[in-house]
């Protein structure tokens, strides 16, 4: 995860591996720790740095100053690097090699690290022999050491260069590449609330007839009752 040192030169780190060390001592372990960072400014800056201490944030502080130092302008074509290199350090070889824009970069952690932090977004890689983490960015920085823009080539050679391979491929793919236009959100559709129905709304529904005629057993015994009433009279 990048790490923002300075907002006034948009300085970014990213720390890409945390080592540990022990040495067995009479009381029993020391241990102390070392950092490799790489710092860019995602414009064509990048640098990397080493540092040891007994803890880890000052071994990390102590990298991201070395890495300052380091930091040196390397060429760049769009997003992309102006032609394919190779670089070595030790028993590690990293070939960069350029894309068209929408590629992306294809890369490891410790190769992707140092193109991310110097403003890469299109570059194919391939590693072979070690895959030591400290001698892989090594390697990269050795390749990116090799680039040469078209204007140093031009001055070197004294003649005019017309428009190169990779030129023709940025210009091929920036045609697919449509802007993004930020949308608005969508609001959120108001909630549908359940009708409650008040004791109001009970005339709305059909009543049933009550009964109006007794049962026959209290028509007969009313009918007994007026029977009475009329020998009496």
């Amino acid at each position: 995860m990048a790490e923002m040192l300075d907002a006034t030169s948009s300085l970014e780190s990213t720390t890409i591996g945390v080592f540990r060390t022990a040495a067995t001592v009479k009381g029993g372990r020391r241990f102390s720790f070392s950092s490799l960072v790489v710092v860019g400014d995602r414009n064509g800056r990048v640098g990397y740095g080493y540092g040891k201490a007994n803890q880890v944030p000052p071994a990390i502080e102590k990298a991201q100053k070395e890495a300052k130092r380091k930091m040196r302008n390397f060429p760049m074509v769009g997003k992309t690097i102006p032609h394919e290199v190779t670089g070595r350090f030790g028993a590690c070889e990293v070939r960069l090699i350029p894309a068209s824009p929408g590629t992306g970069i294809i890369a490891g952690s410790a190769v992707r690290a140092p193109l991310e932090m110097m403003g890469l977004q299109d570059c194919l890689t391939k590693s072979l022999g070690s895959n030591n983490t400290k001698n892989l960015v090594k390697a990269v920085i050795n390749g990116l050491e090799q680039l040469q823009s078209k204007a140093a080539i031009q001055n070197l050679r004294g003649v005019q260069l017309g428009t190169t391979v990779i030129e023709e491929a940025i210009e091929r793919g920036s045609v697919f590449m449509t802007p993004v236009t930020p949308t608005a959100d969508p609001q959120p559709e108001p909630m549908k609330t359940k009708e409650t129905k008040t004791s109001g709304d009970k005339s709305d529904r059909p009543r049933k007839d009550k009964q109006t005629t007794p049962p026959p057993a209290q028509a007969e015994s009313k009918a007994a009752e007026s029977e009475t009433s009329e020998t009496k009279e």
